[in-house]
């Protein structure tokens, strides 16, 4: 009863939107609202004002920005609101998508230590797979428009991490979906699944002792302050997966639709080149801050997650590992 109730007040809270963001378009052109959650210092909203800046450019679009939570701070929020049909453009991520819309194959691409070259992310969309998992998600009213590299996410805590034991019993703020519950089953930490801008107040307030994030977004929302160590373990190839709905796409016209898509996918890979650079500096920053950055022995993490393949705890199609590698010429 509380998940329909929940889904009705969405709904309502959708359609309001939509309705407030017809009125405020500019007569004759294409609404559209990009919305995240993090920062806008961070990769991945300076890409999207990018987008945004093309398209009101281009002058058949009327292009805002939401960014750092002001719509919702809660990305699959957004992306069920994209469903319904409001014309957003929300950067979710492939583990996110995976349990939001029960396609298990799809936590392949941010699966722990699978995926650790961001320049392969510039074949994906050729792959027979990316086909296959677009059709799925557009099934659903959901179309998967590109996929951006955003960072290695890491470990910003209280607490010192050298090695995996060092994880064991701590409070980490962590995906809450099912490579969320892997990575936290066999690393031994608390997984508390809490939107992203209650992360900063919970570390404060102790009721956490960190969290794993890529470090434009640990910069952006100044994670210096609380949390004092970093250890480098680089988990997950981060990767922002931008969607829309079907509902926004069909009701353009060819030509602007081409437009909208090829604009994306092309600051998809200029962004994610532009994050991978900015990585550094980012890190420096931390530094500089107070922070300090423990290299750790991968290999260790790797051992410990292997039980999650050898368990095939994320439901892997049998040979999706080498499918996956062999379509992306690895």
């Amino acid at each position: 009863m509380k998940r329909i109730r929940s889904f009705k007040t969405l709904a309502v809270l959708a359609i309001a939107f939509f309705a407030v963001t017809m009125a405020s378009g500019q007569a004759g052109k294409i609404p559209v609202t990009f919305a995240g959650t993090e920062a806008a210092t961070t990769t991945q909203s300076k890409m999207m004002q990018a987008v945004a800046d093309v398209l009101n450019a281009d002058g058949r679009f009327d292009a805002k920005v939401l960014v750092a939570g002001a719509l919702s701070g809660n990305t699959d929020a957004l992306v069920t609101q994209a469903k319904l049909g409001i014309p957003l453009v929300v950067p979710s991520d492939p583990g996110r998508l995976a349990s939001q819309f029960a396609i298990p194959d799809l936590n392949i691409l941010m699966a722990p230590y699978i995926l650790t070259d961001p320049a392969v992310l510039k074949n994906l969309p050729d792959t027979e797979l990316f086909k296959e998992w677009s059709k799925k998600l557009e099934a659903q009213g959901i179309v998967f428009v590109a996929n951006m590299y955003n960072g290695f996410r890491n470990f910003y805590t209280t607490k010192p991490v050298k090695t995996v034991k060092d994880l064991s019993g701590l409070r980490i703020r962590g995906f809450g979906n099912d490579i969320g519950n892997a990575l936290a089953k066999y690393f031994g930490f608390a997984n508390i699944a809490i939107s992203f801008g209650e992360v900063f107040p919970a570390i404060q307030q102790k009721t956490l002792d960190g969290t794993e994030v890529q470090v434009s977004a640990a910069a952006g929302a100044a994670f210096w302050d609380v949390t004092k160590y970093i250890a480098m373990t680089k988990h997950y190839m981060l990767q922002t997966s931008f969607v829309c709905s079907t509902r926004l796409l069909n009701t353009m016209p060819q030509a602007a639709k081409d437009f909208f898509l090829k604009t994306i996918r092309e600051k998809a890979l200029e962004y994610g080149a532009i994050a991978e650079k900015d990585e550094a500096g980012y890190y420096d920053q931390m530094r500089q801050r107070g922070v300090t950055i423990n290299e750790v022995n991968i290999k260790e993490f790797q051992d410990a997650i292997a039980p999650l393949y050898t368990n095939n705890d994320l439901k892997f199609s049998p040979g999706l590992k080498e499918k996956l590698f062999k379509q992306l010429g690895m």
